[in-house]
């Protein structure tokens, strides 16, 4: 009953979550605080990037899939999950409160190729809007904590330190195509540290 109930829960989530984001997007009668730290200055656009970006997608996917079909430790199911909607529901309501944007995008492509236009469909269809803290960066950390601490995965050094390398490159890759500011990054890790303390440290297996 519990892992019907999570699960319906989290389907029951995916539709509100983008509803409110979408809504948040399209916002345009408020100021929005430009978000940029000097380390930016230093981070130069790199279209490569875009190829860890993307990955993205499929790593939350398939390890969502992985812990949800380990029906003999639901509990790394259950803690990814709340952990997820815990924290892309804080990013929301930061967006709110503090509605924000970063300003760092290049107007133009010095060298076009496919990469550059991928990123420029990515511009067209993303705003350059709610960018603090980065729920890219919040959902990589996230998932990859949870792979490396399954119970199935935790004592294979090998695909946890690919993870690692995966999840290290995805944040990284927010800052190199300009979608985020060292800050987003650095706000979403600290939010995701108090999350983590709260799930996997608190709240006892008894209860997941």
């Amino acid at each position: 009953r519990q892992y019907l109930s999570i699960s319906l829960g989290c389907i029951l989530y995916l539709p509100l979550y983008m509803y409110c984001f979408t809504w948040l997007e399209a916002r345009d009668d408020v100021p929005f605080t430009d978000i940029h730290c000097f380390i930016d200055d230093w981070i130069p656009f790199c279209e490569i990037f875009i190829i860890p970006y993307l990955l993205w997608f499929i790593y939350v996917v398939l390890v969502l899939l992985f812990l949800f079909l380990q029906r003999k430790h639901l509990e790394d199911y259950y803690r990814c999950v709340i952990t997820l909607i815990l924290g892309m529901s804080t990013c929301l309501l930061v967006y709110y409160l503090f509605p924000n944007a970063q300003s760092m995008r290049p107007a133009e492509f010095t060298h076009p190729n496919v990469f550059t236009d991928i990123i420029g469909f990515i511009y067209s269809s993303d705003t350059d809007t709610n960018v603090l803290p980065s729920i890219h960066v919040y959902n990589s950390v996230a998932i990859h904590v949870a792979f490396a601490e399954s119970h199935y995965f935790k004592d294979r050094s090998g695909w946890r330190i690919a993870s690692f390398i995966l999840c290290t490159l995805i944040c990284l890759s927010t800052m190199f195509l300009k979608q985020h500011s060292f800050l987003d990054v650095i706000t979403a890790i600290i939010l995701y540290a108090v999350y983590y303390k709260l799930i996997y440290k608190v709240i006892p297996d008894r209860l997941l």
